[in-house]
């Protein structure tokens, strides 16, 4: 069985290939009534679509959308919602050398043992070209989170070894899109990009960690046992290509603290409402969410695709060397971002139906 479907309620499953002739998916479960602004999710695709800077892969598409159903009027009729793109600057001549090589830290391999036939223009199926989906059904997600209060925001905290140094409050990330690495430190994203850009003319590649902040979470959303919302956060980015690590609140830091450091101590506020004076849990608790402000990090690992010759094997188990052709990305970090929301915001929308028929 081959998982293309995520999430419970909101669910969207996904189609297509990166050289195919079509990419798109379809939610189901949304509530009827939604108002779909297309020009937002426009935006959120403009944010993920390649060719979009000198420091990105120059494969040209626009990526417009095309709804053609579930919606009438502006709003969602409840129905499944189905979209698409069609592909257009795909270059498949330019992988006719992968028709039987096994490109190093790929999907090649594994995808053959699994299926024994794979699609090799462009990496198929496992082409990063696949979130397009994600960011279209993450786009209805947030304008249903939107009702709701809730926002959900990410950005570039390091590539390579260059790092801010701190993850940032929502109020400080109101420029991101103004650096051409959507870094919310002027003087970090200066260095990211010539870092980039010096990486670029040697032929090799890097990775990055992306922080991401979910505002406006009531208490409550979450199921235990299985289904608690950091493991489905965790399951969802960890989806993302090139995904190595997940983290929330203190992370990894909290395995050295003291418990006497690391608690949240819970403060009435005088309104009846609760709220805790720190935030080390990430906004989670149990499995569910206490209130605070969701806090989450995401590691990503350097492309595996790199402009220097790389020993290999292909079909026959024959040593081989591959040269790596095409376009490609440097770093897939600053285009992840919009991934990575995309992805939390299906999360959070799928556990905010749920949360509804929790109690009486």
């Amino acid at each position: 069985m081959s998982a293309n479907t995520f999430g419970t309620l909101f669910r969207l499953t996904t189609f297509g290939e990166s050289h195919g002739t079509a990419l798109g998916g379809i939610i189901d479960g949304c509530p009827s009534g939604l108002v779909i602004d297309l020009e937002f999710i426009q935006n959120e695709l403009n944010r993920r679509r390649p060719g979009q800077s000198d420091l990105t892969t120059q494969r040209d598409e626009s990526d417009t959308i095309e709804i053609v159903s579930g919606i009438f009027e502006g709003r969602t009729t409840g129905t499944p919602i189905a979209f698409e793109i069609r592909n257009k600057d795909h270059h498949s001549f330019e992988y006719d050398h992968l028709r039987d090589a096994y490109r190093p830290s790929h999907a090649d391999y594994t995808y053959d043992s699994k299926f024994g036939f794979r699609d090799y223009r462009g990496g198929g199926r496992s082409s990063a070209r696949e979130t397009f989906s994600r960011v279209a059904g993450g786009a209805v997600a947030k304008l249903l989170l939107r009702e709701a209060g809730i926002t959900v925001k990410a950005y570039v905290r390091s590539i390579g070894e260059i790092d801010t140094g701190n993850d940032f409050e929502m109020g400080q990330l109101k420029n991101i899109e103004s650096s051409p690495v959507r870094c919310p430190d002027i003087a970090a994203s200066d260095k990211m990009v010539a870092l980039i850009n010096q990486l670029k003319a040697e032929g090799d590649t890097t990775g990055g960690v992306i922080s991401c902040i979910i505002e406006g979470v009531p208490a409550g959303l979450g199921e235990p046992v299985f289904d608690k919302l950091q493991a489905d956060l965790a399951k969802a980015v960890m989806s993302i290509n090139t995904a190595k690590g997940f983290e929330y609140g203190e992370g990894f830091k909290a395995a050295s603290m003291r418990g006497s450091a690391h608690n949240d101590i819970f403060i009435a506020t005088g309104s009846g409402k609760i709220k805790t004076a720190t935030n080390h849990s990430g906004g989670i608790q149990g499995g569910i969410s206490n209130g605070a402000d969701i806090h989450f990090r995401v590691a990503f690992k350097p492309i595996a695709t790199i402009k220097q010759p790389q020993p290999s094997v292909n079909r026959k188990g024959e040593n081989i060397l591959l040269e790596a052709k095409g376009r490609h990305d440097v770093c897939v970090v600053p285009r992840a971002v919009p991934v990575v929301e995309a992805m939390a915001a299906l999360v959070m929308a799928d556990h905010l139906l749920r949360n509804r028929s929790s109690r009486l």
